[in-house]
């Protein structure tokens, strides 16, 4: 590793973890809906919570940049949620316990055993969620911000796929929900924000990518002027919208129906020249030099050494043959009793866990990837740069259940003296001195070959339809209510708005498109549009709103079963 001068700047690291899942309470429960939620609770955020308490008793800063999205504070700090994952928990420790019994029963002693640690892993879980955090995660991330041991950041309210939303407004409504939403859980003003799907749009003269949208070629805006009109100072874009370059996605090695999907668009992939002069280890100001944004709006770019060693399945940490498997699970009871073996093993081939075995594994991984870190930025041969490594939050704990163990263990060995200091994105910000470079950014996004096929194909283009209508009612609905701003008109016009944001979420063409849970994320979809039109519908009659007992019911249906963003203000959606 070159040697550093004295007096040269450090240079830097941080994790940006992004933790979102979809609106999933009052929708289902299982296998698709709520239990969505308490497992990932039980299995990352509940434990994530735990190590970075443990990293802060034991003397560490961990610099975590943590991304949670709008939707998801929303369902974290909402008592439904709070009043359901202990009974959840007692069902996983039930399932365990019945699962030791026949293990015991059968004579399989290793998985007898492993069935009691998941007793132990549940019982934990619930303890630590009741007693210790008061059934609040947001509380103690919340703190730990304040004092300084990590960054939290913001996304889109409902996590929307920007770039192909139909009108401006939108686009606006969707940042300032999140931003708004941000500041009444943690008490201030994000600095940064996760861009849904790290989907940009430059400006320019755009047209609606469907034939008979119900809007005019027109000229938009790009994004950082949304972000900075809101006071945010920075996004993560991947490396290819940065640098050019292959656009290697994040998500196609998990999801076969994207393989499928990937083969219709491949052959018509054509990457960006590589422009190397472009450092991802270094911020840049994002914009027009012509029309800059009204206050200076930053990127950080994804690192593309270290990505792949945690993303790829098949040959990344996660693929290591003595880590839990997520797919093989023992029912009825779903908790999981065998190791990955080999990536490319069947369900048959796999081995029993040992979870002896996995301390050593966690250690030898945790020591290379800082290795590899501090390498990658020795060799960039800029003084004081950056290494930026997002991920999913999801991945650590739920996909990769040693994942949020690794976290910590890595936070652990960089050394606070050493070459390269943990940090945060915004702190890191802080330490910039002198004129920047400003960049112009392609559109894109972190999907596989970088644009919006995932989120708009052949299966999924009958959403973008609805969504553009149901888009285009909203001035009207706005007009009728300047002239009728009564309490009730207000009432029904917020819940119609919520339905928009929440049928606005790239979830439902994600989990069309990778077939996950695709019946699901249809039906979804359809019952928001659904509410949406018929609340429309009333909102749009001539004179004062005047609502049957039958729609009134309907109406709090609605707004009990989507009861998020209280603060939403209908002029977030003016021109």
């Amino acid at each position: 590793m070159p040697k550093r001068e004295q007096n040269e700047p450090k240079s830097a690291f941080t994790f940006v973890l992004h933790g979102h899942l979809p609106y999933v309470l009052a929708h289902g429960t299982w296998p698709h809906g709520t239990d969505w939620l308490l497992e990932a609770a039980c299995e990352t955020y509940i434990p994530l919570v735990e190590e970075i308490a443990t990293l802060v008793e034991e003397g560490h800063s961990p610099k975590f940049t943590l991304s949670l999205t709008p939707v998801l504070c929303e369902q974290l700090a909402d008592e439904r949620f709070q009043n359901a994952l202990p009974a959840y928990a007692q069902q996983k420790i039930e399932a365990a316990q019945r699962d030791a019994e026949y293990f015991a029963r059968t004579g399989q002693r290793r998985l007898a055993d492993m069935a009691r640690q998941w007793e132990a892993f549940y019982t934990g879980v619930r303890t630590a969620f009741e007693e210790r955090w008061q059934r609040d995660l947001l509380a103690p991330l919340r703190r730990w911000q304040e004092e300084g041991y990590l960054e939290i950041i913001t996304s889109a309210a409902t996590h929307g796929y920007l770039p192909l939303l139909g009108r401006e407004e939108n686009v606006r409504a969707q940042i300032k929900g999140g931003v708004e939403t941000y500041r009444r859980h943690f008490g201030c003003a994000p600095r940064g924000i996760w861009l849904p799907e790290c989907a940009y749009r430059p400006g320019y003269e755009w047209s609606p990518p469907l034939a008979g949208a119900p809007f005019p070629a027109t000229q938009r805006r790009g994004l950082e002027h949304f972000l900075a009109e809101e006071g945010i100072d920075y996004f993560i874009v991947d490396t290819h919208l940065l640098r050019g370059g292959v656009a290697r996605g994040v998500y196609l090695e998990r999801f076969e129906g994207l393989q499928r999907l990937w083969l219709q668009f491949a052959s018509h992939y054509q990457p960006r020249p590589e422009e190397p002069e472009k450092s991802p280890y270094r911020p840049y100001l994002v914009g027009d030099p012509e029309n800059p944004p009204a206050r200076p709006v930053w990127i950080f770019t994804r690192d593309p050494v270290t990505g792949l060693q945690v993303w790829s399945r098949e040959w990344g940490y996660p693929g290591d043959g003595w880590y839990l498997d997520f797919h093989k699970k023992h029912w009825p009871g779903g908790h999981r009793y065998w190791r990955v073996t080999d990536s490319k093993a069947d369900l048959a081939a796999k081995q029993e866990y040992e979870p002896e075995r996995v301390g050593e594994r966690l250690a030898i991984h945790a020591e290379h990837f800082v290795r590899l870190a501090s390498e990658t930025l020795a060799q960039t041969g800029l003084a004081g740069c950056i290494l930026v490594a997002p991920y999913d939050l999801e991945l650590f704990g739920h996909w990769w259940f040693e994942g949020v163990r690794w976290l910590g263990q890595v936070v652990r060995r960089f050394p606070a003296e050493g070459p390269v200091q943990l940090t945060t994105c915004g702190e890191y910000l802080s330490t910039l001195r002198g004129e920047q470079q400003m960049v112009s950014l392609p559109e894109g996004s972190w999907g596989e070959g970088g644009f919006h096929y995932i989120w708009l194909n052949q299966d999924t283009e009958w959403t973008w339809k609805h969504i553009y209508a149901c888009e285009s009612r909203v001035p009207e609905l706005l007009a009728q209510y300047r002239a009728d701003p009564s309490p009730r008109r207000r009432k029904v016009l917020e819940q119609a708005l919520r339905e928009l944001l929440l049928l606005e979420s790239s979830d439902w063409q994600f989990l069309i498109s990778t077939f996950h849970a695709r019946d699901y994320a249809e039906q979804r979809f359809a019952a928001h549009v659904e509410r949406f039109t018929r609340l429309a519908e009333w909102l749009t009659r001539p004179g004062p709103l005047v609502l049957s007992p039958e729609e009134w019911a309907f109406y709090e249906e609605c707004a009990a079963a989507d009861a998020l963003f209280p603060q939403l203000d209908p002029a977030w959606w003016e021109a």
